[in-house]
């Protein structure tokens, strides 16, 4: 019963408004979705990525405040309710509805029994009064066109040239396979004529020697379309190599090119699953396109072939043919609907497979195994429920075709038979127009499913789209071409933000730290550390100061420039699959061993390393598995100081190491002479450092070296209760 009424609540008949259903493709966007849901009800037509640009959100996601702010700017004048459930009757639709404490859907419609909405994570739903008694919180919001609202579209466009980026070989290639498929087409349509022929001129006559060189005819005939088909399948598996190869590697470009904020705020699966697109849209391009443009060509020709033997019978055809033609009308809609929520459920079960052997350590240690299995079988079963609903709908329409065609075969039979019987057609020529009306119907309906798939290619397009349209990350060319600026760094008036709405991370934050210093930051958790370093780094972007290298502004620099002088690590670093040895001269392949063994022994990673049976070839396993924490660390700080940095930002770089390894370590970095800014927690790092700074409430303030390590000598050990006492220097 609800998959039936899922597929009627996906129809379109007539003109009449329908609020389409918009997937989030952020963790955090529902807010968004539904927002975009409605405005396009209303006429606002605009889609996800569009919005997105326009507000911007935080992994936090947005409150009923912030969405009544960012509809105010679509001229939408929202309306916040707080309601029970009986109410849900007497709101004005389409509305949104907060969800499950963590989520906001759109209510379309109000039924007896049930309801129908459009989850930006799940797509159209319907869903039983108990449903929605456990899931509504009680509050809603009403969204209505104010007095200027006026409508517009405001739609990225997604043209072939965006989605594959630059591709050499495409045109050409294409047109052979056209020319090929068009002498492929040519000589299949002479089939039919052999036949009547046959049964007309040679039967009747029986003249055996226009039999044979009818055979003899065919026969050649036969052979030429083997050897142009051959050819045509050799032409499209070399486009499809060269294509798919030069489109991967464009958007896997793209991809790498992307601000750190699009990696944090999707899933990894998803993602995957979003490039995974290409191959769909390669394949609909390489073969389907040719064969559609034929299909229609070779359909008008029979058409007209057909309306010469008798235009009653064709008019009888192409009935048929329009018939079949609404019908396909009215599945796309349902059709594309189920194919879209397959997609998203798949790439959220494939993000759960990789979450779950990303985390199976932790799964074994709090015996989290059976749960985790258990969830994951219920995703798969949603994905196989909406893999389910596509067979379902195409068997449904696929048996309707069926019935139309079998229909008008048979009448188109009959009524040729009563013309053979008044003698005003051959038998030949019932064959004959029989096979053509078969051709002409298969043909118009591999041209339908072809425009069905390229109405559908726009569903993988969009999803592909997230990336290829996403903006790569700024500032990373220079702009600046002198010579390489000192190691000084500077931070004046810095505030950052990840969202409007949300609250400041850092407020006119100000901070220099002069060549061959090394400065420690010190702050209680969640104060922000990890951010100011992203900033550092050029991961985000600051809404209003600069950052100084050398009093040069580091996006002045150019962020790949100014990459290549600063060596990092932090707390989330990887390592990748392979040795050791590559792993610490990831920026240089190339790179001699002598090099690599001094850096490791700067990282103080040097013995354990010989000690390894394989020694610098010994393998790291995925994501450094093989390696302890504190192994791990110093590999990584390896690899930030291979580059021979002049300036190294530390994110808890040494959290893993004991004491004397500490130690050593920093006595290394001392002696290294670069500039150093580190996010510690530890005694031992930070006393080691020239000046200490804590971040509290969005700016830096000195603390006395003194005062702190007089604080420790009393007694507060950790660097949460220094800041407590909240002794400040001059």
């Amino acid at each position: 019963m609800k998959f039936t009424d899922e597929i009627l609540a996906d129809l379109r008949f007539g003109f009449a408004r329908k609020v389409p259903v918009i997937l989030q493709s952020e963790d955090s966007e529902c807010g968004l979705a539904c927002l975009a849901m409605i405005a396009n009800y209303h006429g606002h037509q605009s889609d996800l990525h569009t919005l997105r640009r326009q507000f911007a959100t935080s992994l936090k996601g947005v409150n009923l405040a912030r969405m009544i702010q960012m509809a105010a700017h679509l001229q939408l004048d929202g309306r916040p309710l707080r309601l029970e459930l009986k109410d849900l009757p007497h709101l004005r639709l389409p509305c949104i509805l907060h969800w499950e404490m963590n989520h906001f859907i759109v209510l379309t419609k109000v039924a007896q029994n049930h309801i129908t909405v459009h989850d930006p994570a799940r797509g159209c739903r319907i869903l039983c009064w108990s449903e929605v008694s456990s899931a509504f919180t009680g509050v809603a919001l009403e969204l209505s066109p104010a007095a200027d609202f006026a409508p517009t579209t405001l739609k990225a466009a997604i043209s072939l040239r965006t989605l594959t980026g630059p591709v050499s070989g495409l045109g050409g290639a294409l047109l052979r396979i056209f020319i090929l498929a068009l002498v492929l087409e040519v000589l299949g349509i002479l089939g039919p004529f052999y036949l009547q022929w046959v049964i007309d001129e040679v039967l009747v006559v029986n003249d055996r020697s226009l039999l044979t060189l009818l055979g003899i005819v065919y026969l050649a005939v036969t052979l030429f379309s083997a050897l142009f088909s051959a050819l045509r399948a050799w032409v499209v598996i070399h486009i499809n190599a060269t294509l798919g190869v030069q489109w991967a590697a464009n958007v896997f470009s793209h991809l790498l090119r992307l601000p750190q904020s699009f990696f944090e705020k999707r899933h990894i699966g998803d993602v995957v699953s979003r490039y995974g697109a290409i191959q769909n849209i390669r394949r609909t391009i390489t073969t389907n396109m040719v064969s559609a443009i034929l299909d229609g060509i070779m359909a008008i020709a029979i058409l007209a072939v057909i309306a010469m033997y008798s235009l009653k019978l064709t008019v009888i055809v192409v009935g048929v043919f329009l018939l079949y033609l609404i019908l396909r009308w009215v599945a796309f809609h349902p059709l594309r609907a189920a194919t879209e929520r397959h997609i998203f459920a798949a790439a959220k079960q494939q993000t759960y497979l990789l979450e779950s052997i990303r985390g199976v350590q932790t799964l074994k240690l709090f015996n989290r195994e059976s749960e985790r299995t258990a969830r994951f079988s219920n995703l798969l079963v949603e994905t196989t429920n909406e893999d389910i609903r596509v067979q379902q709908i195409s068997a449904l329409f696929n048996a309707g075709q069926h019935f139309l065609v079998g229909i008008g075969h048979v009448a188109v039979i009959w009524l040729a038979a009563l013309m053979v019987i008044r003698s005003s057609f051959t038998v030949g020529m019932l064959v004959a127009y029989s096979t053509y009306a078969s051709q002409f119907l298969n043909r118009g309906d591999a041209l339908v499913n072809a425009l069905i798939e390229f109405k559908m290619l726009r569903l993988y397009g969009e999803r592909l789209a997230d990336i290829v349209l996403t903006p790569p990350e700024l500032d990373t060319t220079p702009h600046y071409t002198g010579p390489d600026p000192s190691p000084s760094l500077e931070i004046r008036h810095l505030y950052f933000r990840y969202a409007e709405a949300e609250p400041w991370i850092l407020q006119d934050a100000n901070l220099l730290v002069d060549a061959g210093a090394s400065v420690a930051i010190i702050g209680l958790s969640g104060c922000g550390k990890t951010t100011l370093v992203k900033l550092l780094l050029g991961l985000l972007t600051p809404d209003t100061g600069k950052i100084l290298l050398g009093g040069v502004d580091i996006r002045q620099l150019g962020l790949r420039r100014y990459r290549s002088i600063v060596g990092s690590v932090m707390q989330s670093d990887p390592l990748f699959a392979g040795s050791i040895a590559e792993n610490i001269a990831l920026t240089d392949p190339e790179a001699g061993l002598d090099e690599i063994i001094m850096v490791a022994q700067w990282a103080g990673i040097h013995e354990d390393i010989i000690a390894m049976p394989m020694g610098y070839q010994s393998l790291v396993g995925d994501m450094g598995s093989t390696l302890s924490g504190g192994q791990k660390q110093r590999v990584l700080l390896a690899r930030a100081l291979f580059t021979k940095p002049q300036l190294l930002i530390l994110d808890e770089a040494t959290s893993h190491l004991d004491m004397l390894r500490e130690r050593q370590v920093n006595e290394h970095l001392r002696h290294l002479k670069i500039t150093r800014i580190l996010i510690a927690h530890r005694r031992e790092t930070i006393l080691q450092c020239d000046r200490v700074y804590r971040l509290a409430h969005g700016a830096l303030q000195p603390v006395s070296l003194e005062h702190y390590q007089h604080d420790q000598e009393l007694g507060t050990t950790s660097v949460a209760e220094a800041l407590a006492v909240g002794r400040n220097g001059p």
